[in-house]
């Protein structure tokens, strides 16, 4: 399998930018965002517990759906950054060698290169 991936001489690897620091940051953002944004219901799930009467189940179920909303949308917002990331990464990895062969300056006999000319 390794003969498949023969690496380019002479290709020079660019530097980490932008898309390393993203990288590592991304585990950070996805735990802390998501405790910053589950904790609201936490906090309004312990008040129902602690004083039963002081809020309506109507409130709190409005308060779910828009931490789990939000939730949802900064997980999707850290995949594609992460996702874009990762993939500008790669194509700053080192260059392989797709085709074995040489390539013709000319071509093949009995190709056409060009279209034939209708009146």
């Amino acid at each position: 399998m390794s003969r498949y991936f023969n690496k380019l001489a002479g290709f020079q690897r660019s530097p980490a930018g932008l898309e390393s620091r993203l990288l590592a940051l991304a585990p950070r953002c996805l735990v802390y965002g998501t405790l910053l944004l589950g904790s609201p219901i936490c906090l309004w799930r312990l008040q129902l517990w602690l004083w039963p009467g002081s809020l309506s189940a109507q409130q709190a179920g409005m308060v779910d759906i828009l931490a789990i909303s939000w939730l949802i949308l900064l997980w999707t917002v850290v995949f594609t950054v992460a996702l874009g990331a990762w993939i500008v990464r790669i194509m700053k990895g080192p260059a392989y060698v797709a085709d074995a062969y040489p390539l013709a300056d000319h071509p093949r006999p009995g190709s056409q290169t060009s279209r034939p000319q209708h009146d």
